[in-house]
């Protein structure tokens, strides 16, 4: 049977499915509008679309570091409360994905969401996603995920406030031994507390540098107090401001939050004249839950009145 573009319009009118999910169902049904129905309320598909309006910035962050500690995946699941943020089912649900993300060849989010789900095959990771949906009753997300594989070392993951922050460590080194995996652990709560953009001050991309430059140049010349200054005492300056911003942002230049007379790289120099090897931290992945998603603001009182007709 020829699928029209009519018939496409009115399953999605009565389920709020997505367009090529509705073509699907109709072709998988031989056009017949109420299997079309059933075929999309056993995915799940029928009643994801019709939340997909909500904003979910709620939910967890996971990780999970393969048994020989060479590959690590960390993924960001969003839903719309921090109720079903808590909920089991859909923390299994983000467990799961977390698997799937330690396994993936996808280079982006899309051919993630596109592969076949591994607990069920007869699925896309995106199904399954609508599936969970129509379960949980909220809108869900998975926004974002990375794997990282270690070349000469291992990787460490760390989870901070039951999900609300994750943070994977690349580790290079040859000595892998409690000393130097306890080290690691250290490192990533720095990260998790400290939030570094950067492993060392030459990773700063040009770009960035500049940009801040201009920022902090702006700032000093908007002082009264520098306008009859010298340029290149306002040069030092701006010099001298971009340094000590860098010393935040950089991580093995932040004070180690262990031992304030020391900084995350003479931690780490320590540790290694201890092992007997060096430790070089050659990357890590932070993701905060929610971190650049606008939260729903929801004022109780106006909503009420609005109810009441008031």
């Amino acid at each position: 049977m020829n699928i029209t573009a009519s018939m496409v319009k009115e399953l999605r009118e009565m389920t709020g499915a997505g367009m090529m999910e509705c073509k699907k169902a109709l072709t998988e049904t031989g056009g017949d509008m109420d299997k079309a129905v059933e075929y999309l309320r056993e995915r799940g598909l029928a009643a994801a679309e019709k939340k997909a309006g909500r904003i979910a910035a709620e939910g967890i962050v996971d990780t999970k570091v393969s048994e020989d500690g060479k590959v690590a995946s960390i993924v960001e699941v969003n839903c719309e409360t921090d109720f079903v943020a808590k909920n089991e089912t859909f923390r299994s649900f983000v467990a799961a994905v977390t698997d799937q993300a330690l396994k993936t060849n996808a280079a982006n989010i899309d051919e993630f969401l596109a592969e076949k789900w591994e607990q069920d095959p007869a699925k896309t990771v995106k199904e399954a996603l609508a599936s969970m949906i129509a379960v949980i009753g909220e809108n869900m997300n998975i926004r974002r995920f990375e794997k990282i594989t270690a070349e000469n070392g291992f990787v460490t993951s760390y989870i901070h406030g039951g999900g609300r922050i994750g943070i994977l460590v690349e580790v290079e080194t040859s000595a892998v031994n409690d000393e130097v995996k306890e080290a690691a652990k250290n490192v990533a709560m720095q990260i998790a507390a400290m939030s570094p953009k950067f492993v060392k001050k030459e990773d700063a991309p040009a770009d960035f540098i500049d940009h801040e430059k201009g920022i902090i140049k702006a700032q000093v010349m908007n002082d009264p107090a520098n306008s009859k200054k010298p340029e290149n005492i306002i040069e030092k300056m701006i010099e001298g401001r971009l340094n000590k911003e860098l010393k935040e942002m950089c991580l093995l230049d932040q004070v180690y939050v262990k031992d304030g007379d020391m900084s995350v790289g003479q931690y780490l120099e320590s540790v290694s004249k201890q092992v007997g090897a060096p430790i070089a931290i050659k990357r890590f992945v932070r993701y905060e839950t929610g971190e650049g998603l606008e939260k729903k603001s929801e004022d109780f009182a106006a909503e009420v009145a609005k109810q009441m007709g008031m």
